[in-house]
């Protein structure tokens, strides 16, 4: 269902579509490609929200440094000094994580309205186009999302861009789970199938390093309490791959919800929201952005994020919902 939700105060019109199948119903917005919500049953059949979101526009353009449910891009997380080297050109980004730029820039992915159309029966096509320039990127980036329920209920997110000259992406979702629905989501169990981990400096950018996770608070291979103080990326052990695999389930036992995440990227985001602010409280909700790594255009040794012209970026993933 597709509805006319609000109108900046531009006069931009903001719709937003929801989609419901097998006991799962998800609205997104226009307005940066945001989930707003997730209504999802628990172990006895009761649906709850699990995603944290605003009831309206003007939250989401009042409180944009959470950046809930949106859709992040032209780069997702960080790049060192906001600049960065490609062909032996550089560009300069802005500074908006000073001094590193974050999450596409000051006006990035998740401030843009997209187009909406049908995708099927149960899914919805975003699409924008990214001019040379924006937010110093280079290239006319043509980008295409589809949110898609399928069958079980679960969320497959599929990203597809392509440009026109030499340029970095990295695209994600930026989502915050509480399977709970409400309080601290930092008794939720997690596992995450990596080995190792990007280690930062204290302005959150990897000195390069892949270290291993055993014997660590960063090893995840088996289920236990999330609690706080993450902002890291995983590296995933299956690394990039043609088609979606697991790779984390988050469990609230309190509900019995159950969240799986399964993607081609190589990268894990874990992201505890320890700085949320009003109307929300540190801790309320848990991210888990599939990713390349940070800084990956100043790190040759990463998986790259170049496009070319020619080429076609393809992401996907895939958020399952259950409960036991």
């Amino acid at each position: 269902m597709n509805e006319l939700f609000a109108t900046l105060s531009d006069g931009t019109p903001v719709h937003r579509w929801t989609l419901e199948r097998a006991g799962v119903r998800v609205r997104i917005l226009s307005y940066g490609g945001i989930v707003q919500s997730a209504e999802v049953p628990d172990r006895d059949g009761h649906a709850g929200n699990v995603v944290l979101g605003f009831p309206d526009v003007d939250g989401y353009v009042k409180h944009p440094g959470p950046y809930l449910g949106a859709l992040i891009g032209r780069y997702a997380n960080r790049i060192a000094g906001g600049r960065f080297e490609l062909d032996r050109r550089t560009y300069a980004l802005a500074p908006n994580n000073a001094p590193n730029s974050l999450h596409g820039g000051e006006h990035g992915f998740d401030k843009r309205v997209w187009d909406m159309e049908p995708a099927g029966a149960h899914g919805v096509r975003l699409g924008r186009v990214g001019p040379h320039g924006e937010e110093g990127f280079p290239g006319r980036l043509e980008v295409a999302v589809t949110y898609t329920l399928e069958e079980s209920g679960a969320l497959r997110i599929a990203y597809e861009a392509v440009t026109d000259a030499p340029t970095v992406v990295n695209l994600t979702n930026h989502s915050y789970f509480n399977l709970g629905g409400s309080g601290n989501a930092g008794g939720h169990e997690l596992r995450i199938a990596a080995s190792r981990f990007t280690p930062v400096d204290a302005d959150l950018i990897p000195t390069g390093a892949l270290e291993e996770v055993a014997g660590s608070r960063f090893d995840f291979r088996k289920a236990r309490e999330v609690g706080s103080g993450y902002d890291h990326n995983f590296v995933l052990d299956k690394g990039v791959t043609g088609a979606p695999v697991e790779v984390a389930e988050l469990y609230d036992p309190a509900s019995g919800r159950v969240l799986t995440v399964a993607t081609t990227e190589p990268g894990l985001q874990l992201y505890t929201a320890d700085h949320l602010d009003e109307p929300f409280a540190p801790g309320d909700g848990i991210a888990l952005e599939t990713q390349h790594f940070p800084d990956s255009p100043n790190r040759p040794e990463f998986p790259s994020t170049v496009l070319r012209p020619g080429e076609v970026y393809r992401s996907e993933t895939v958020y399952g919902f259950g409960a036991r």
